[in-house]
């Protein structure tokens, strides 16, 4: 097996930022009138589409789902002082780079979160570029996101491994043609099999060579 290039999912897997997702949700649906126990996991890992969908019936007529949407983007960006990177993800991106192995982030966030959460890493300078949902026609699980990385690559997807914390991120890497390592995350029901299960996002270097 022959992997070149990592291809690393953010939220969840590069940088602890779901629980600041979650407070934005909370505080800019209690800025609407609309209270969100702030104990209420069942958001967790939710697209946002998805969340709008589900609180939409509970929203007055006149709110408007862009604007909902940007404040909370907002929101997340004047806070994100409080994000933290996920143990090893810092480490390892940079000894990856020292070692010559190109790199690209792939996020089902928007642009603006991407970059948000790509300067509070401070690796953007070590990446080949970085996949939004913006950048695609359609998100994880969709194989597009990856499809796109393996281009900005300059290599075939089966040379990549891109490493996930949700099932949902797997079957989009998976239906690119790339490999996978599944660190951390959900992996209940029954999920596509992941090659490489890392406790730890410093064993990925070993999943990897060198370029010549």
């Amino acid at each position: 097996m022959s992997l070149r290039a990592i291809a690393w999912d953010i939220d969840g897997t590069l940088v602890d930022s779901e629980p600041l997702h979650h407070r934005a949700l909370v505080a800019v649906c209690a800025g609407y009138g609309l209270e969100i126990d702030p104990q209420d996991q069942s958001f967790v890992g939710m697209h946002i589409g998805h969340v709008w969908d589900r609180l939409r019936p509970r929203f007055p007529q006149t709110v408007d789902e862009r604007q909902w949407h940007q404040r909370i983007r907002t929101y997340y960006a004047e806070h994100s002082g409080s994000l933290v990177p996920i143990p090893g993800a810092v480490e390892t991106v940079r000894l990856l780079a020292e070692a010559g192995i190109a790199q690209i982030c792939v996020s089902n966030s928007e642009r603006e979160v991407v970059d948000v959460n790509l300067r509070s890493l401070g690796l953007a300078e070590l990446l080949v570029g970085s996949i939004s949902l913006d950048d695609v026609p359609a998100g994880k699980p969709d194989p597009a996101p990856y499809q796109m990385a393996a281009k900005a690559l300059k290599l075939p997807p089966q040379d990549v491994l891109a490493v996930e914390d949700s099932v949902t991120g797997m079957r989009s890497a998976l239906a690119a043609g790339m490999k996978v390592a599944l660190f951390g995350g959900d992996a209940s029901g029954d999920p596509p099999h992941a090659h490489f299960h890392p406790v730890s996002l410093s064993e990925i270097p070993q999943f990897l060579k060198p370029r010549a």
